[in-house]
């Protein structure tokens, strides 16, 4: 029998069992990872030098996109550094870490799509408020609030599932550290309860946002419905399109990759579900925000163009 403190690394699993099929995660992964570095990069930079888009929609949407570069970078170079070396291997620290920015991120982009929701809700529903509602200050404290809380939340996670003891071994079903893969090495049934505790907390956080969101669209709808044109009935449901895909994309892949029911469980079905969930979005957001925001894609395009003409 050993015991976390007896333990100095973990076992993550492997993409692939063939050098071949290594070599081709590793390229995969690189594409996706610099598409997803380039993307979020133009959109924070767009924003940050564009002053006409110093607006709270773009202003949560930087945020957003700094969640997303944190989730990339968290879970995608570990993989692919063992996919290139044929290893398997993460320190106890490096889990430990790993555990901590993943929640942190993926908190993070929910309370963030949350406040986004608010925004959209608030733009359309209460237009003459908006200068009021979401001021400066009122967007810098929404954003430090979502970043501060998930920041706890990770804490939290991350103190209470790595004081427990592990007893069954240091193999994680999963190729990043993820908690519920630590718990299944968890022998002590009382500081499981605890995590178990620190998830409802987080859980019932989570599903208040949730609420939050369908019943702000609910009324986003109705008011939207109710505009007597087509041209601004349309202009109204373009700006709320790319929040609900993203919203709709992070919460139907984690969703089902964690609550999907065991008959149709399999190491390859779990191993691609955990890269739709963990790696996809943060690669796919910064597209779907910019294919439909012509403001943005315009700022991106100007910013690209001034850096190939310096060099």
């Amino acid at each position: 029998m050993s015991n976390s403190s007896s333990i100095s690394h973990f076992l993550l699993l492997a993409l692939a069992d063939t050098r071949q099929l290594q070599l081709l995660h590793f390229c995969l992964l690189l594409g996706i990872s610099l598409a997803a570095l380039l993307d979020n990069g133009l959109i924070i930079s767009a924003v940050a030098c564009g002053h006409h888009l110093h607006t709270p929609m773009f202003f949560f949407l930087l945020n957003l996109a700094l969640s997303d570069l944190g989730s990339i970078c968290t879970t995608v170079p570990k993989a692919m550094h063992n996919s290139l070396w044929d290893t398997r291997n993460i320190s106890y620290e490096g889990c430990a870490a790993q555990v901590f920015f993943f929640v942190f991120c993926a908190l993070t982009e929910f309370y963030l799509l949350t406040v986004m929701c608010y925004d959209r809700y608030v733009s359309i529903c209460k237009p003459l408020h908006y200068e009021t509602l979401l001021g400066s200050r009122a967007c810098a404290h929404m954003a430090a609030a979502a970043w501060a809380s998930a920041f706890l939340n990770a804490l939290m996670h991350t103190a209470s599932t790595f004081s427990l003891p592990l007893c069954h071994g240091n193999a994680l079903g999963q190729f990043f550290c993820e908690i519920p893969q630590i718990l299944r090495l968890s022998c002590s049934h009382t500081n499981y309860l605890r995590e178990y505790g620190v998830i409802a907390v987080t859980t019932c956080l989570c599903f208040g946002c949730f609420v939050f969101i369908v019943f702000s669209y609910v009324q986003i709808f109705r008011a939207v419905l109710r505009i007597p044109s087509e041209q601004g009935r349309h202009k109204a449901f373009s700006t709320c399109l790319p929040h609900l895909a993203v919203v709709t994309l992070f919460l139907s892949t984690g969703t089902f990759a964690h609550l999907k029911p065991p008959s149709i469980s399999s190491p390859s079905l779990d191993l691609a579900l955990s890269v739709l969930y963990s790696v996809v979005p943060p690669a796919l957001n910064p597209l779907i925000y910019s294919l439909r925001n012509q403001e943005l894609k315009a700022a991106m395009w100007r910013l690209m163009t001034r850096w190939f003409q310096k060099h």
